[in-house]
Order: C-alpha cells, then sequence, then structure tokens
C-alpha cells in the first residue's frame, strides 16, 4: 500500500541503517525521459526529499504542482502511466485534464436496462491480403511526424540503395485496429524496421502507456520476421538489443546506424547496398 513521503523515507533509514538510504542523483538517469514530472516536483512540499532521491517503482504518495498551480497527490507509476495517448501537457495533471474533458453527467434512467454486448472489435478492411511480413504501401500510414524524420529519411536513403517508398508491414494479428504497422522508415531487403522517438514538446511521446505500445509493435514486428531499431533520443532507454541511444542526428550517428544493420543481416549484405 502506498505510503506517506515521510513515512517511507523513514521506514527506508531503518532498513538501511542510515540518514541518507539514497544520495541525491541516485535516480537521475531514471527521471530523465519525464521532464514535464521534473517541472512538477518541488522537495520542499515533499519532506525536502529529491526527486532523484526516489526509485521510479516507489510506492510512495508524493505532491506534484502542475503548471496552472494545480496541487495534486500521486504515486511516481501513477504519474509516469498518466498521459496515455493524450498529447497535451495538462495530460500530466488529472485536475488539467478533466476540465479539458469534464465528465459527462448522464440522467438517470427511469429503470434498468439488460447491459448491451461488446461489439466485435472491427478491423480495417483496407490492409491488402499480403503474406505476413510483405511490406507494402499503405492508404492508412500517417505522414512523417518531424523535420528530423524526414532529414533522417533523406540520409538514410541516400546511403543505402534499397526500395523506398513503402511505409507498413503486414503482420499475423491485429495492432490496434489494423493487421499492418507503420514503421517510421523500412529497408525492406533487410527486412529492418527503423523507429526514431523523442519525447516530443511536452515529454509525451513514447513513455508512460505509450512506450507499452512500442514495446507491442517491436513484438508484432518480430513475429513477422523483421528486425527493429530504435533511435532512442532525450534520455530515452533502450527498448530492444539493437536500438541506439543518440543525442542527435549527424554523420557519426548514421554511420553507427550502418554499423548495427551489419550487426543484424552482416556485412556482405548491408555493404552491397551502400552507395
Amino acid at each position: 500500500m502506498a505510503e506517506r513521503i515521510e513515512d517511507w523515507w523513514a521506514r527506508r533509514q531503518f532498513s538501511r541503517n542510515t540518514d541518507v538510504p539514497y544520495a541525491i542523483g541516485t535516480y537521475r538517469e531514471a527521471w530523465a525521459p519525464y521532464p514535464a514530472l521534473i517541472r512538477q516536483y518541488y522537495p520542499d512540499r515533499n519532506a525536502g526529499i529529491m526527486l532523484t532521491q526516489i526509485p521510479p517503482a516507489a510506492d510512495v504518495l508524493l505532491l506534484w504542482t502542475c503548471d496552472a498551480g494545480h496541487v495534486f497527490v500521486a504515486t511516481p507509476l501513477e504519474q509516469r502511466s498518466r498521459p496515455g495517448r493524450e498529447r497535451r501537457r495538462s495530460a500530466w495533471c488529472p485536475n488539467c485534464a478533466e476540465l479539458a474533458q469534464p465528465t459527462r453527467v448522464r440522467p438517470a434512467s427511469p429503470a434498468p436496462t439488460p447491459r448491451p454486448t461488446k461489439p466485435t472489435r472491427l478491423i480495417c478492411p483496407k490492409t491488402p491480403a499480403l503474406p505476413i511480413g510483405e511490406p507494402f504501401v499503405s492508404a492508412c500510414a500517417p505522414r512523417p511526424a518531424s523535420a528530423v524524420e524526414s532529414q533522417l529519411r533523406a540520409d538514410l536513403f541516400g546511403r543505402l540503395s534499397v526500395t523506398a517508398g513503402l511505409n507498413a508491414v503486414r503482420v499475423g494479428r491485429p495492432f490496434f485496429d489494423h493487421l499492418e504497422v507503420w514503421p517510421d522508415f523500412l529497408l525492406p531487403e533487410l527486412r529492418v524496421a527503423i523507429e526514431y522517438d523523442s519525447i516530443g514538446r511536452h515529454g509525451l511521446e513514447h513513455v508512460g502507456k505509450r512506450e507499452q505500445a512500442d514495446r507491442r509493435k517491436d513484438r508484432v514486428l518480430r513475429a513477422a520476421r523483421w528486425e527493429v531499431v530504435r533511435i532512442r533520443t532525450g534520455k530515452l532507454e533502450k527498448l530492444g538489443p539493437h536500438d541506439l541511444q543518440l543525442a542527435a542526428m549527424n554523420a557519426s550517428a548514421l554511420a553507427r546506424l550502418i554499423d548495427t544493420l551489419r550487426d543484424i543481416r552482416g556485412s556482405v549484405l548491408v555493404d552491397a547496398y551502400l552507395t
């Protein structure tokens, strides 16, 4: 059961037999992918304990203050899981989220009605009937999300003479409402998908529930006999064995990506497509 920060800290002092169970900065790297939460945490409202002294998995109640001044209580896990699919900064604050989407009050029904049967989940019919693992051009795939992705696309396909323009892979089980997934870049001849991940302007992208969706997407692709390389920026941790943690995309980073492709498919195959 979650406990107050003072009680949690005192118990840690007793169990570790020290006045400072966790030194300042111990969990700096673990909290780095969540800049919005770092801004919301004030040590003076949490017994003077720094956020980097608290494990992200600790079952402890903390006081947070959003940019609008709302003060609320939540555990580290609740805060890290809160954004979900929302793309606004207020998603980190339950009060702001409620104001942005107020709960609808339904009038009481005069008599109880039978609970309707949950409808069968519909799968998008636009996915062509292709073999599992086959890449293709999808009408449902989103456009590139950033200028960085567009530049990386130009640099990558300028370095590798592989088929460009494909944006989807046919998979064997549904990913949300589709039998296809849309990696940022596809290298069909190498059967490698490249993903470019950043935390985004509000620190909401690829963290919390979005990270869970990324892991699920990787599993679906690997089940279709594709390998995945994620370029992780903004202090995001690696999710897979071939992921790269990079501060920025430049010539050196592109060279590291090419070397990673060699590790996956072998130098003979990859070098055959180099230009």
